[in-house]
C-alpha cells in the first residue's frame, strides 16, 4: 500500500523532533533499535541514536519507499518500514509506529533479509 504525502510529511515531521519521538521498549510495543551496531552507508562510521533519526528523517523527506504492515503489537496497528542499503551489502532495517503526536521507533538494526 502506498503512504501518502501527506503521512510521509507527518512521519518526517515528528521523527525530526526529540520530543515527539521514543524509542522505549514496552511488552506492548516492542522495539529492536540499535542504531550503534549500524554503520551509516554514507560515512562509513556507526550511527548515533540522533544519527539514526536524522537519517530517517532524511530518507523521508528524500521520498524513500516505505512499505505498510499491519503490525502483530499493538494487534491490527500500522508500521511503517524503510529498507536501507547499507555497507557490505547488508539492509538496514527500519520500523515505525505513528501514535497520537509521537512516532516509535520500533526498528532500526541490520537485516539479512
Amino acid at each position: 500500500m502506498s503512504v501518502s504525502d501527506d503521512t510521509r510529511k507527518l512521519l518526517a515531521s515528528l521523527a525530526s523532533s526529540e520530543r515527539t519521538r521514543t524509542t522505549l521498549f514496552t511488552a506492548a510495543r516492542p522495539t529492536h533499535w540499535a542504531p550503534l551496531e549500524v554503520t551509516n552507508p554514507k560515512t562509513g562510521v556507526v550511527f548515533t541514536p540522533v544519527g539514526a533519526w536524522e537519517f530517517i528523517v532524511e530518507l523521508l523527506r528524500e521520498g524513500f519507499p516505505i512499505e505498510t504492515i499491519v503490525l502483530d503489537k499493538p494487534p491490527g496497528r500500522t508500521g511503517y518500514v524503510l529498507k536501507v542499503d547499507g555497507s557490505s551489502g547488508c539492509k538496514i532495517y527500519i520500523k515505525l509506529q505513528l501514535g497520537s503526536g509521537i512516532i516509535y521507533g520500533r526498528s532500526f538494526h541490520i537485516s539479512d533479509k
